[in-house]
């Protein structure tokens, strides 16, 4: 069975959702596709398929965690109160 699919640009939030939501459904997501492509019981198109989505999502984690990276880094460089 192949998982529904979301619009290909993930990093576009759901009108209303936190970004972190999102991060972490995306992130349960793929950890599921994972799981059902190291099952090895998939027909090569469903396969392909989950692995498409697979990409996606991983890239989507990925500038979710380079855009926390980038504003922990600018906070950090903020001038504290004096």
């Amino acid at each position: 069975m192949i998982m529904p699919r979301r619009p290909a640009d993930a990093d576009a939030a759901a009108p209303g959702e936190p970004a972190i939501a999102q991060f972490e459904a995306s992130l349960q997501e793929l950890d599921g596709i994972v799981a059902r492509l190291e099952g090895g019981e998939l027909q090569l198109e469903e396969a392909l398929a989950l692995y498409e989505r697979g990409l996606a999502l991983s890239r989507h984690c990925r500038g979710a965690l380079d855009r926390a990276e980038l504003r922990l880094r600018q906070l950090s460089s903020e001038p504290g109160p004096t």
